[in-house]
């Protein structure tokens, strides 16, 4: 079970878990030790015998064991029980006659009697071994682990994995509603069922669960008025004449209403039968007159007993006949009440209980809402409530508690409220007083503050029926401002209430079964059928329950036991009479119990005393020497026949370390350790020092903080910020208190279990305690700092008087007269010593191991974790310390500013050993340095510097007389003198570690270690600029460098401007985001893109508030460069588009400006945002201009064409308007020679002459169609812009001016930077993107003679590089593409544009080439070659000599950019420029696409001879693929579209291909499937001549049915490579055009 303990074994067996028994209690007593082979490690106890656990899983029975079908009945030794062999068993249980135990898989086995169904087995009176019982889930077949079992005298429990609960046996201590008993197959308790069940245990005839509490979730839902069961009403109204009878005697068959779905968040239920009964209520009614007591027993009116044999169903005890009730206890008439408008009233309430965080709780959740009758006469009800008297409404009013005196009432459940009532007798007053102090250390840990007072008043709160009938006086009193609500511990707390980790203290004791002997503790006697909530247990941390025959106990994680039920023998450890609800045993002050059990009519308590060693004490039936539980029954009727309260038994001393102590039937046992190499002791200690100190954390709660937080002027000496911290400290208190009780619930279980270093929580989760005693020591500390335990002197007066006593007994010293606020100071400070505590003992437990196991080494470490936090405590406490003094002397108006909760001194320079250098002679310069800021203070004004952004270094040693420190703040520079060179060297070590921890996270105390000697010089940090300029009261939060931002940072202005990005010495610069409000449009301007010193620079995008978007180059915060402006919204296409050159903020030079709304198009130079120089328009509805512009005008000459070819060419005064010397030429060639005037399609004047070129004139060829493109802008002149941006990319002033190396260089940095910066979102980064990067990081060789190997991988590069945007020329070549879309797509595909926009990709082919031969120079110019590699190079050099190669020169590639960049470029500027060719070609294209149409009609061989191609070429046969694959199908005459179908189906991939050159490749391959085709028709070498040749090709073409063939043939020809025009493909391509132009004139022919 623990490694520790088996190493023992060897040695002293029996030194772990030896086992004493005595019977009872008398002082002769002497316990009996049971001797076994192994170590005890559970023991439980029946009537008449015990069961044992050993080390290994077995199990012994000892004593009467009728049930065993031997002679021997009782056995005098253990013996073992066979059955389970093979078994390893984890836990025993005994009942009166049967027991039973849990396997190590979660399996149970039973023997014993069996008459009632408690074994579990059907059909056996007796079990006599150990036999299998299983739970089984109706949900499925699968068995349900068990954890742990519990056994009365005809049932049993069991606790489930699952923490549910499942009965067997017979009666209604099962919870489990069953037709009829026995049970024998196990049922789960389905009024348990989703609720976190800790601990079960069985009394005779009575059960009990200790219940984790729901989580605030489970708390909210609104009360019930009916019972869910039988859906009567839950309370009645009965209306009498001058009074209103509340009745709640409605009692369920069931005992309880059944839970609402869901059960996960079902809230804590009660019959409406059960009275809610707090420890005390703060609501005492109006005394009513005593009445004679009655007699002892349970009292009930005899109908009432009737009515419940009747609903119930269970017949109720009837021990004594109680005597009818008294006449006084019904209700005393108040006539009115002072709130008679129940609305007013419920409004009153309802702030009341705002103002008490009326715990919507609802009482814990539990009260059913009542049915009130007509409000008419309610406040009349106020006569019932003073008649019972009980504390809430919901508690059983009228009917059953009619008989039993007010007086017997109060002395059950307002034990400690009897003064209230005057009258109390004598007897009880000082019990009174012991109640009173016991209240006060028993005030929970999680409860809030005022609960004990708000108890009574919200669960009248949780009565909405009854709102109106609320006493005045308890309204009043609730009125009061001394209950104000803090809560203390946040139900879900700051520790880590770690579920699975630390025990929870939040619990609920639940009980049900048989009470008439009030051992269920609901205030009555009567039988519950259904597990019922103790309410007056809620908020007491009940750590462990266990159950006598008919009396029960509840243990707490303060170490006081609660009992109740059957005290006849004195069992409860009180000396009054029965209980029917919790009360405190009597122990003497200082006993701490941690372990209790119940027998049969005694109670076994083992508690702390004074020494480490465990006591026992003793409560219930006294023994006589010789008799061992015999007569009991007359006994207990002789006086002294039981103890009066707990007693201490002699021996226990003797018996070594008890770690349990266990009673049963009449016996007692208790297993005890001998403390092997100190370690049980030094575990003992360990627990009992978390138990006291628990405790007294429980008491400062209870005794000073409560009562401090209550106090009505409190926030008004402290101030609302003081008083919020020492709500925090509170807060905080509370927190380390709550961990303290877990923690201590821990350990105390650690004990009862296995006694293990191992399973000590303080080793794996230090950290959670070291986190809280740092947190709740700062907490302190800030309090202290703000003069907080000086301001409470005064007020806890009130609480303290002017002799805190208290405060001395709880900080056990012993000095005269000192101050309060010390008292306190030490008091909080006193949680902080405990880690010494911690310390010690762990080091105590490491001196039990061996140096070299983990133990030692585990212990060792959280030992000197707890001393290190220990020391920087204390250091921490000194710097509060020191800094409350400083502040007491520093003068009063800077105080109030500068003080600030977690600030600390560190050092200031009232020794004058700090000034400023050249300072004044009467200047006074004071400088403080705190733990996040340098204060220098002068006359009457202070300035505060930020430890964040201060950097501090020695001056330069010009003069070394002079001891200067040099200060630099992000908006000065001071030089500061320091007296002497210590001086000098302390004040910059205790500033550069104050910025160091400062910047390590304030968290740590200053100067915790002795840190780098220097913090580091860039750093994050936010600052807020103060001084005027561009940057007054601007926020700066970021990478700092030496004073100034640097790196990436967010600039946050007052009116809304936002700034995100980079900086540079603490300018702008580099990749940034900058947000603008417009106050007019109510929108942001919002610019991403580069900057540089502050201001734009770079490329960017700047997305306007009115809806523009520029989209392009700045430079000094303006555009400038090539950029495109898209204004109008941007769902809408914008209305128009700009793309062009700007400069300074304005369009000038070539420039693209689409008018969307107009419908016009215009390409052309600009100045200052207007139309300048030459350009050209064209419209939607085919008008051409081309042209000069002035001021943003058509004006001077130009050109105007129209659709339909008419054309004006002259003179130009405004857009579209004629004006001036011109001539217009009508589509047929008429044309008219004069003057002009006017618009353009609105009526011409014309002055001239009109002429008709005669159709005989030899001049008719002459053409007058006029040259297009003169007056446009020339291609090179375009987009300069853009090229210029590329050159200075690479890094040229201007195109060809630098060095290449350079460029290369800032190619590569550019790709990395950017690379990094996609990195930070890859969702832009495709990972083939990022390969093709990472590929074009590496510069490749770009020197040395170019050979085709080289150049084929310069065109590899330029085809990567043209790939991503990130290269400067994949930039370029994007940019090229949108404005050459931009230019010739929707207005812009007009056919006049053709030559145009020809000729523009001509020049990017050149420009582009200049680019590459500057990163390549050994590439040669257009046109120039590179010799293609030989096999016999060498051999030629050899034999030839110079003279005859340059007569043959060998064949080689010649250099040209189209070849090397069309294919770069073309394929992404095919589709307008192809739009282009189509229209032009238009006419001739439908031409001879009607001729094609009507051609294809015939079949092949008609065609084949139509266009005389020679029989000779006709193919006989073609392959078949269908009949037979390989067979040949005979052509015939119908037989359509099967000839040369391999060279026709090459043609059609002309349409597929981009460039030229590929385009040209087609066409080669055509002619070579024909040729093919033929020879093998002809079965020899063939060679063509064009006259053959032709005919075929011509049919070839006829039958590609290429759509725009015309379209095609003018694209090859316009961008043909030039040095490929007289070769082969020349000639082919002449072919190809011959066959368009024969097919376009083919009718003719």
């Amino acid at each position: 079970m623990d490694p520790q303990r088996q190493s023992s074994e060897g040695e002293d067996g029996g030194e772990r878990g030896l086992l004493h028994s005595w019977g009872g209690y008398s002082y002769a007593v002497v316990p009996e030790r049971l001797l076994l082979p192994q170590p005890v490690l559970q023991v439980a106890l029946g009537a008449q015998h015990g069961v044992l656990l050993v080390e290994g899983g077995q199990v012994y029975s000892f004593g009467e064991l009728p049930w065993k079908q031997t002679q021997v009945l009782r056995a005098t030794q253990p013996t073992l029980e066979n059955a389970l062999s093979g078994q390893r068993v984890v836990s025993v249980a005994a009942g009166s006659f049967h027991s039973g135990v849990v396997t190590e898989d979660g399996g149970v086995h039973m023997w014993g009697d069996n008459a009632a169904g408690q074994c579990g087995l059907s059909g056996l009176s007796s079990v006599p071994n150990p036999t299998p019982v299983a739970l089984l889930d109706p949900g499925g077949p699968r068995t349900v682990p068990v954890l742990e079992l519990a056994c009365g005298e005809r049932h049993s429990l069991a606790l489930s994995a699952q923490r549910e609960v499942w009965a067997w046996g017979s009666g209604c201590q099962l919870g489990a509603k069953a037709p009829a008993f026995p049970v024998w197959k196990p049922q789960k308790v389905e009024q348990l069922a989703g609720r976190c069940v800790l601990q079960v245990a069985c009394g005779a005839s009575h059960s009990l669960a200790l219940v984790r509490c729901l989580g605030a979730e489970g708390m909210q839902r609104p009360p019930v008025d009916k019972c869910n069961q039988c859906n009567q009403l839950l309370y009645t109204m009965t209306d009498k004449e001058d009074h209103v009878i509340i009745s709640d005697s409605h009692y369920c068959p069931v005992g309880v209403e059944a839970r609402e779905e869901p059960p996960p968040t079902q809230t804590l239920k009660t019959s409406p039968s059960d009275p809610i009964l707090p420890s005390h209520s703060s609501s005492a009614s109006t005394p009513a007159p005593p009445t004679p007591e009655p007699p002892p027993g349970p009292v009930s009116d005899p109908r009432d007993s009737q009515k419940a044999c009747l609903t119930n169903g269970v017949h109720p005890p009837s021990d004594s006949d109680p005597p009818p009730p008294p006449k006084a206890a019904a209700s005393a008439a108040v006539k009115s009440s002072p709130y008679p408008d129940e609305r007013e009233v419920k409004e009153y309430l309802r702030k009341l209980s705002d103002a008490s965080q009326a715990e919507a709780k609802m009482a814990a959740g539990a009260l059913h809402a009542l049915q009130t009758s007509s409000s008419g006469r309610s406040s009349s009800a106020l006569n019932s409530l003073v008649a019972s008297c009980a504390s809430a409404v919901g508690e059983r009013v009228a009917s059953t508690y009619e008989a039993l005196s007010l007086k017997r009432m109060m002395n059950f459940y307002l034990p400690s409220r009897l003064e209230v009532l005057g009258g109390a007798a004598d007897g009880t007053a000082e019990r009174v007083r012991r109640e009173e102090s016991v209240q006060a250390k028993k005030s929970s840990s999680t409860g809030d503050i005022h609960e004990e007072e708000a108890e009574g008043l919200r669960r009248r709160l949780s009565l909405p029926g009854l709102l109106s009938q609320v006493s005045p006086r308890l309204l009043r009193k609730m009125g009061r401002s001394r209950t104000r609500a803090f809560a203390l511990t946040p139900m879900g707390g700051g520790v880590p209430e770690d579920q699975e980790v630390f025990p929870t203290l939040h619990t609920e004791v639940w009980s049900w079964g048989h009470g008439e002997h009030g051992e269920l503790g609901h205030g009555d006697n009567l039988t519950r059928l259904q597990p019922l909530c103790i309410k007056s247990l809620n908020k007491k941390e009940v750590i462990r329950v266990a159950a006598g025959a008919h009396h029960s106990l509840a243990l707490t994680a303060q170490s006081q036991v609660y009992s109740w039920g059957s005290n006849l023998s004195g069992q409860l450890g009180h000396m009054e009479t029965p209980s029917t609800v919790p009360r405190l045993a009597k122990l003497s002050e200082g006993i701490r119990v941690w372990d209790a059990s119940a027998g049969e009519r005694h109670t076994l308590l083992l508690a702390d005393g004074d020494c480490i060693q465990p006591i026992i004490y003793y409560s219930g039936q006294q023994v006589k020497e010789g008799e061992d539980g015999g007569g009991l029954e007359e006994e207990a009727e002789q006086a002294g026949g039981y103890t009066q309260q707990p007693v201490l038994l002699p021996f226990c001393m003797h018996l070594g370390y008890v770690s349990s102590v266990v009673a049963g039937g009449s016996r007692c046992v208790a297993l005890s350790d001998r403390n092997v190499m100190g370690l049980i002791a030094s575990l003992h200690e360990l627990a009992s020092a978390e138990r006291k100190f628990y405790c007294k954390l429980c008491d400062v709660k209870s005794q000073v903080i409560r009562p401090l937080l209550e106090l009505e002027c409190l926030s008004s000496a402290l101030g609302p910020a003081v008083t919020e911290l020492l709500q925090m400290l509170a807060g905080r208190f509370s927190l380390l208190a709550h961990l303290t009780g877990q923690h201590a619930a821990s350990l105390t279980a650690d004990l009862r279990r296995g006694r293990d270093v191992k399973s000590l929580l303080i080793l794996d989760h230090a950290s959670i305690f070291l986190d809280l005693y740092n947190d709740y020591c700062s907490a302190v500390g800030n309090f202290f700092v703000m003069g907080g335990f000086h301001a409470l002197t005064k007020p806890s007066l009130d609480i303290f008087g002017k002799t805190p006593e208290l405060l001395q007994r709880l900080l056990e010293c012993n000095e005269e007269n000192p101050a309060t606020s010390d008292l306190l100071v030490a008091l909080f400070y006193l949680p902080t010593q405990h880690l010494h505590e911690y310390g010690r003992l762990l080091l105590k437990l490491a001196t039990c191991f061996e140096v070299s196991s983990t133990d030692y080494q585990k212990l060792q470490d959280s030992c000197s974790k707890f001393e290190a936090l220990a020391l920087q405590l204390k250091r921490k406490r000194k710097e509060a310390e020191c800094t409350f003094h400083f502040w007491k002397s520093f003068p009063g108006k800077m105080t109030d500013s500068l003080r600030k909760p977690y600030r600390r001194l560190i050092y200031e320079s009232s020794n004058k050993s700090l000034t400023v250098q050249n300072a004044g002679r009467f200047s006074v310069n004071w400088f403080i340095l705190f733990n996040d800021s340098l204060v220098h203070a002068q006359f009457s004004t202070h300035h505060i510097f930020a430890l964040a952004t201060l950097w501090v270094e020695p001056t330069p040693d010009d003069d070394p007389g002079l001891q200067g420190l040099k200060v630099v703040a992000p908006e000065e520079t001071l030089t500061l003198l320091a007296s002497s060179s210590t001086e000098k060297s302390k004040w910059l070590r205790a500033i550069n570690q104050a910025v160091d921890q400062a910047l390590s996270g304030a968290g740590h105390d200053v100067g915790s270690s002795v840190s780098k000697s220097e913090p580091p010089i860039s750093r994050t940090a936010s600052y807020t600029f103060y001084k005027d300029g561009r940057l007054k009261d601007v926020t700066y939060e970021g990478r700092w460098l030496a004073g100034k931002p640097h790196g990436r940072g967010i600039l946050k202005w007052p009116d809304g401007r936002i700034y995100t990005g980079s900086f540079k010495n603490g300018l702008e610069d580099g990749f940034g985001e900058f947000v603008g409000p417009n106050k007019a449009l109510g929108k942001d301007d919002i610019y991403q893109g580069y900057w540089k010193e502050g201001k734009m620079n770079g490329l960017g995008t700047y997305r306007y508030a009115s809806g523009e978007v520029y989209d392009g180059s700045f430079q000094d915060g303006m555009r400038q460069g090539h950029g495109m402006l898209r204004s109008g919204k941007h769902n809408t296409s914008s209305p128009s588009v700009f793309i062009g050159q700007w400069l300074q903020d304005k369009k000038t030079g070539y420039g693209v400006f689409d008018d969307i709304t107009k419908g016009e198009k215009y390409m052309g130079m600009w100045q200052d945002h207007q139309r300048q120089g030459m350009g050209v328009v064209v419209t939607q509805f085919g008008l051409y201009y081309e042209g000069a512009f002035k001021d943003n005008k058509m004006m001077g000459t130009g050109i105007l064409l129209s659709e339909d070819d008419t054309t004006y060419e002259g003179e130009f005064s405004d857009d579209w308007t004629l004006s001036g010397k011109g001539v217009l030429t009508m589509p047929n060639g008429d044309y008219l020679e004069g003057s002009f005037s006017g618009e353009w399609g609105s009526g011409l004047k014309v002055t001239g002459s009109y002429f008709k070129p005669n159709l005989f004139d030899s001049d008719k060829d002459k053409n007058r169609a006029v040259k297009l493109g003169r007056l446009s802008v020339r291609a090179e002149e375009k987009w300069r812009a853009v090229f210029e941006e590329c050159w200075s990319q690479l890094g040229c002033e201007a195109p060809g001016q630098g060095e290449h190396c350079k460029a290369w260089e800032t190619i590569a940095v550019a790709l990395t930077s950017n690379r990094q910066q996609i990195q930070d979102s890859p969702d832009i980064l495709s990972r083939s993107h990022s390969k093709t990067l990472e590929g074009l990081e590496v510069i490749p060789q770009h020197e040395g003679p170019i050979t085709i190997e080289r150049y084929h991988s310069i065109r590899l590069y330029l085809i990567k590089a043209c790939d991503t945007p990130l290269h400067p020329l994949g930039r370029l070549v994007e940019t090229l593409v949108a404005v050459y879309r931009m230019t010739y797509v929707g207005v812009g595909a007009n056919r006049r544009l053709l030559p145009q926009a020809v000729n523009e990709i001509k020049s990017y082919l050149g420009r582009i080439f200049q680019i590459v031969r500057f990163l390549f120079p050994d590439l040669p110019e257009e046109g120039g070659l590179i010799p293609e590699p030989t096999e016999s190079l060498r051999d030629n050099e050899q034999e030839t000599s110079t003279e005859t190669r340059t007569e043959s020169p060998k064949p080689g590639r010649v250099v040209s950019s189209s070849a090397l960049l069309l294919p770069v470029l073309l394929p992404r500027l095919y589709p307008p420029l192809f739009t282009l060719y189509a229209l032009e070609k238009e006419k001739e294209d439908d031409m001879y696409w009607d001729c094609v149409l009507r051609l294809n009609k015939q079949s092949d061989l008609a065609l084949l001879a139509f266009l005389g191609v020679q029989q000779k070429f006709w193919p006989v046969s073609i392959p078949n693929a269908l009949p037979a694959p390989g067979e040949k199908q005979p052509v015939i005459s119908s037989t359509k579209d099967v000839c040369f179908a391999s060279a026709v189906e090459t043609l059609q991939q002309i349409s597929t291909t981009f460039t030229p050159s590929d385009k040209l490749q087609v066409i080669q391959l055509t002619f070579e499937q024909i040729t093919q085709e033929v020879q093998s028709l002809l079965r020899q070498d063939f060679l063509w001549s064009m006259d053959d040749l032709f005919p075929v090709f011509l049919y070839v073409v006829l039958r590609a049915r290429i759509r725009n063939l015309g379209s095609e043939v003018s694209l090859i020809e316009d961008l043909m490579d030039p040095c490929v025009q007289h070769g082969e493909h020349g000639i082919m391509f002449t072919t190809l055009k011959a066959c368009y132009y024969q097919i376009q004139h083919e009718k003719i022919t």
